[in-house]
């Protein structure tokens, strides 16, 4: 059994054409993936400090 540091969930985002665009060419300036700069964005996220007790736990 392989022990995985974390679960994968697939998610599909649908974006309008100029915001797809927008992320195509940071991509592109970066040479990051856009899995990549998505997921840190979310982790950039603001939580509450309720929601971030149960981060931690």
């Amino acid at each position: 059994m392989t022990n995985k540091k974390w679960a994968v969930k697939r998610i599909t985002v649908n974006l309008a054409a100029q915001e797809a665009e927008k992320l195509e060419r940071y991509c592109q300036q970066t040479g990051r993936p856009a899995t990549d700069v998505i997921r840190e964005l979310i982790r950039g996220l603001p939580l509450s400090s309720e929601e971030a007790a149960e981060v931690s736990r």
